[in-house]
């Protein structure tokens, strides 16, 4: 499943790369060209072209699968914080196990600073 999501994440990756360097600006007529000025490069916006509708869609499409493949890559994963407390949890030294006890028919040795 991830394999197919990055593939269609790269074709859409190539695809939007494309659109928008097909496209035209808004100051990029003959009269802007020579210097001069364009009402429409402030006014209003002329219909959508075939361009813009294909740029919107793979823009969306683009942050689907940009947002399900980070998802997915964290599906496993913890946050830092406890991944952190883990790591220092692990690292920490053991601390060894006390002896046995010895036996209470046993009196203790004495004490040589008594």
């Amino acid at each position: 499943m991830i394999i197919l999501l990055t593939a269609v994440h790269l074709f859409v990756c190539v695809f939007l790369i494309l659109v928008v360097l097909l496209q035209t600006g808004k100051g990029a007529d003959v009269a802007a060209a020579f210097g001069g000025t364009s009402q429409t490069a402030f006014g209003a916006r002329g219909a959508t072209t075939l361009l813009s509708k294909l740029t919107t869609g793979s823009a969306i499409v683009f942050m689907i699968t940009s947002f399900t493949l980070a998802m997915m890559a964290n599906k496993g994963g913890s946050s830092v914080v406890t991944d952190e407390a883990a790591q220092q949890q692990r690292s920490a030294p053991a601390v060894p196990a006390p002896d046995a006890p010895p036996p209470s028919n046993q009196t203790p040795p004495p004490n040589p600073q008594q």
